[in-house]
């Protein structure tokens, strides 16, 4: 199929207008016949000074109302209807390019990045819109009617043909000052009163922020500064607007006054009748009306013509998107090949040369300190940014070779600020749909354990929602934000941080969706800060400065970039605390007496045992004793050294190792030395925790088990 010639952007609004050019034509017509019934009062008062006064005829008189009355009328009629034509020219304008419009400003962020500027795309189109629909577009056809007008009041006398020349090119003249003299104070007024449009939307999306943290007043200053600039630059372009309009109608109403006047005096030295003197009078008027029409409506011109030029430029960068092939459903096969992503606005990358594969099933923990790359990372994978080097591949094919909407089914999101939109709770979950499955959208809550809590809203899934969801709490909206993203059965979830809002009830109810998504076949990748997040992950990925510092399986890089490792213990998902034992390298142990929580020949944990603070170390060497831990307050615990500063630090206890794989026949089922079921295996007897960080606490322990 042979792709459409591309268009540049002034032919694609041209084609859009050309649409209506049916409608234009008979603006044409329409104008052609409202600028020949203007003559009408001319030829009405030729008529009353030259023959009715002369002959004292009221039947003439009568005749002549009745007939002005009736070709005003019409002259009305259809005036007005070339002014709805009009205002139907610029809506069908405004249709035919609006989806185009909002597509590119959908995009503004990808398209930052290539230096495209898209905040001001639907104004530009609204302005020109307004100008189609303005009186100052029937000023294009009124125009040409001036010379024919001047042509009549020639035929009346020459002087007075003169004069009107004269005035006309001197009302051009002010045309031509007034756009030049205003265009700067113009832009500036634009620019200033966007700032403030969007200075004031921001703070009314954050006002309660703005109220909790006691910024009312600097926020206040900050604002009327805004307000000022807008003011000060709006009342400059007014001022010289004003100056220029003001000046084109007087001298308007002056110019009448002189053609009167020459008539009076032609009429006097006999050249032209009285009737002509007011005639010529009334049509200059009318000649002149169009160019003081576009005068007055300078600024509407102005800023519709802008508006054509900025917008004749975005769709000039941004092509339309051209039909693609409809690949099938894929499978949950990411692959990450040596990608480098740099941030729309700037210049670093913030990824550099990642790789990795995530299979079917397969659930992917992405932890690092704050800049890492991590929701830069979130953001390619579903296609929002824009890749430098390197592909993303979604089951072999490259995710920029599925349409845009097809790659929204196949991947699931969850920004890291979640929101919601005005409507139900149904039509946020069904992603703004017009025909709502109502069995998706519950099942898809089900999956992200959100149903329970949806039914429990005043009107369950029809409860409506405000702008950004200010109902619901910030867990609340996250985990509506999961049913969102689970909604239509995505291939592949992407999570960034989904549990920074949520508490215990919903972390559990997360790791269940997750565990789910992964028993369906799905892949899932997870931005993480707390330790919990990663709970279910198959895989790590730790970032630092946008690279690569280890992938792999979660126990093994855990054991080598923890360095108490040792200390996780299934124990601890209980409430438990480490044990406060010296932190080993990976490697063989001392094998632990009997009775401290190992089995007699086996290798046990480090640490007091019921005899003495340590094990002899090998070779005879004198025992190190270990440094006591402090006993966390309330049943806290303690401090742990992180991994990056990713936050895994206080429960991160709570993360499950892997067991181990079930040995084969005829070996003996003896787990590896320094393994992360280490610790699991040696619990004791009677399922207390063996870490309490206290020696006589152990001992005792010890002593009821013997």
């Amino acid at each position: 199929m042979s792709a459409a010639p591309k268009k540049n952007g002034v032919e694609e609004l041209r084609a859009a207008l050309a649409d209506s050019r049916s409608a234009f034509v008979a603006i044409a017509v329409f104008s052609f016949f409202v600028n020949m019934l203007v003559l009408t009062g001319s030829i009405y008062s030729l008529q009353v000074y030259d023959r009715v006064l002369t002959s004292r005829s009221e039947p003439t008189l009568v005749v002549l109302t009745l007939l002005l009355i009736a070709l005003y009328a019409i002259m009305g009629v259809l005036d007005h209807m070339r002014g709805r034509i009009g205002a139907r020219i610029g809506a069908r304008f405004a249709a035919k390019l609006e989806m185009r419009v909002f597509r590119i400003v959908t995009d503004r962020t990808m398209l930052a990045s290539q230096g495209i500027n898209t905040n001001t795309a639907m104004r530009d189109l609204d302005s020109i819109q307004r100008g189609l629909a303005s009186p100052a577009a029937f000023a294009a056809f009124d125009v040409p009617w001036t010379p024919v007008f001047v042509a009549i009041i020639f035929i009346f006398h020459p002087l007075m043909g003169v004069i009107g020349v004269v005035g006309g090119l001197i009302l051009i003249a002010l045309t031509w000052l007034n756009q030049n003299g205003t265009k700067e104070n113009q832009e500036k007024a634009m620019n200033t009163a966007r700032l403030s449009e969007e200075w004031t939307g921001t703070l009314q999306r954050e006002a309660d922020t703005v109220r909790a943290l006691g910024m009312r007043n600097s926020t206040a200053v900050r604002w009327q500064r805004f307000r000022q600039d807008m003011l000060h630059a709006n009342i400059e372009y007014s001022d010289q607007n004003g100056f220029y309009s003001i000046t084109s109608k007087t001298f308007r109403i002056f110019l009448q006054s002189a053609i009167l006047g020459a008539g009076a005096w032609l009429a006097i030295q006999g050249h032209i009748s009285s009737g002509a003197m007011l005639a010529s009078s009334i049509i200059i008027g009318r000649a002149l009306s169009p160019i003081e029409s576009v005068i007055g409506q300078w600024a509407l011109i102005q800023r519709g013509w802008q508006g054509w030029t900025n917008l004749a430029d975005v769709l000039n960068k941004v092509p339309a998107e051209a039909p693609r092939t409809t690949l099938p459903k894929p499978r949950a096969i990411l692959d990450v090949q040596n990608i480098s992503v740099v941030p729309p606005g700037e210049r670093m990358p913030t990824l550099r040369n990642l790789s990795f594969e995530l299979r079917p099933g397969q659930a992917l923990g992405v932890i690092g300190q704050s800049g890492s790359g991590k929701s830069t990372l979130a953001r390619v994978l579903t296609g929002v940014w824009p890749i430098q080097a390197g592909k993303v591949r979604l089951d072999g094919a490259a995710i920029d070779q599925y349409n845009v909407d097809d790659l929204a089914n196949y991947v699931g999101y969850l920004p890291q600020d979640v929101a919601l939109f005005e409507g139900t709770i149904a039509e946020n979950i069904a992603r703004l749909s017009l025909d709502i499955d109502s069995e998706k959208v519950v099942s898809a809550a089900q999956k992200a354990a959100a149903h329970d809590l949806v039914v429990k809203l005043g009107q369950g899934y029809d409860t409506k929602l405000p702008a950004q969801g200010q109902r619901l709490s910030g867990g609340q909206k996250q985990r509506i934000g999961l049913a969102r993203a689970l909604y239509g059965d995505p291939v592949l979830l992407v999570l960034d941080e989904p549990n920074a809002n949520l508490d215990a009830e919903g972390s559990a109810a997360l790791n269940i969706a997750i565990r789910n998504a992964k028993k369906e076949g799905r892949s899932v990748v997870i931005m993480a800060h707390r330790p919990a997040a990663i709970e279910e992950c198959d895989l790590i990925l730790i970032l630092e400065g946008g690279n690569r510092v280890a992938f792999g399986p979660r126990d093994e890089v855990l054991k080598q970039h923890l360095k108490n490792y040792q200390s996780i213990t299934p124990g601890n998902q209980s409430g438990g605390q480490p044990t406060g034992q010296p932190q080993l390298p990976p490697g063989p142990r001392p094998p632990a007496p009997n009775g401290a929580g190992g089995q007699p020949g086996q290798p046990g944990p480090a640490g007091p045992g019921p005899t003495g603070p340590s094990a002899p170390a090998p070779g005879g060497a004198p025992p190190t004793p270990p440094r006591p831990a402090p006993a966390p307050p309330n049943g806290a615990r303690p401090a742990l050294p992180g991994i990056l500063g990713t936050g895994l630090i206080a429960g991160v206890g709570s993360i499950k190792p892997k067991p181990a794989a079930p040995p084969a026949d005829g070996e003996a089922s003896m787990p590896p030395q320094g393994s992360a079921m280490e610790d699991a295996e040696h619990k004791p007897a009677n399922g207390d925790d063996a870490a309490s960080g206290n020696a006589t606490d152990a001992t005792a322990k010890d002593g009821e088990q013997k």
